[in-house]
């Protein structure tokens, strides 16, 4: 599933009500991207870039974790820049998200790897990518999802990790857990995050980096790599 980490006059776009609950489902998410029609533009939270916090990390960390040709997934890949720059950096990934259409548009940004960009759920995964891949990588995706969801979304997360593997996840952060007036998207607390990982049976290595990130104005970002307990 895909972030609406949009401005207030793009809400609009990702907030539907059925019977006063905020949907945050497959189909929710695909109406968006179909609506689009092809053009980013349309899409609130497209940045047609890869985030900048997992730019930094793969310069600065990642050659000690995973090495080249490593299964990598990128949980909710929308348009595809965070997978894009992965296999740029000679990764062997699969790059998902629940929305058809979205998967479309990132075939299309990328005509020669289309293989890589499947369409698939977050909470029905295909059972083959249990336990597959080295690195994860999770960049607002949690935070696209009501506050309820968001522990079930970090243990179906945490299935994809090989024993050894690591999943990196980057997220909008916040000094309290978010109530569900307060999204999308639903920020999170260091430690709610930490107590999400803990029940998905992960522990955290080197702690919980908060920054502000270089949108105007600054919003509260949080990195974080984890691995199995």
């Amino acid at each position: 599933m895909l972030q609406p980490d949009a401005s207030l006059a793009d809400l609009e776009l990702v907030m539907t009500a059925i019977s006063g609950v905020l949907a945050t489902d497959a189909a929710h998410f695909e109406a968006i991207y179909a609506e689009a029609e092809g053009d980013p533009s349309r899409i609130p939270w497209a940045d047609l870039r890869p985030h900048p916090a997992l730019v930094t990390w793969l310069n600065a960390i990642a050659p000690s974790i995973v090495r080249c040709g490593s299964r990598v997934a990128v949980v909710g890949c929308g348009l595809g820049d965070d997978a894009r720059e992965l296999m740029k950096r000679g990764y062997d990934v699969t790059a998902f998200d629940c929305s058809i259409s979205a998967v479309d548009m990132a075939r299309g940004f990328d005509p020669a790897r289309a293989d890589c960009y499947v369409s698939a759920d977050l909470f029905d995964l295909p059972q083959r990518w249990r336990h597959r891949f080295d690195l994860v990588v999770e960049i607002n995706t949690l935070q696209s999802l009501l506050p309820e969801m968001q522990a079930e979304a970090m243990k179906q997360i945490s299935q994809l990790i090989t024993p050894r593997g690591h999943l990196l996840l980057i997220c909008r952060g916040a000094e309290r857990p978010a109530n569900v007036d307060d999204g999308p998207p639903w920020a999170i607390s260091e430690s709610q995050l930490s107590k999400m990982a803990r029940e998905a049976g992960l522990t955290c290595e080197g702690g919980i980096s908060a920054f502000m990130d270089d949108e105007q104005p600054p919003k509260r970002r949080m990195r974080a790599m984890f691995r199995r307990a």
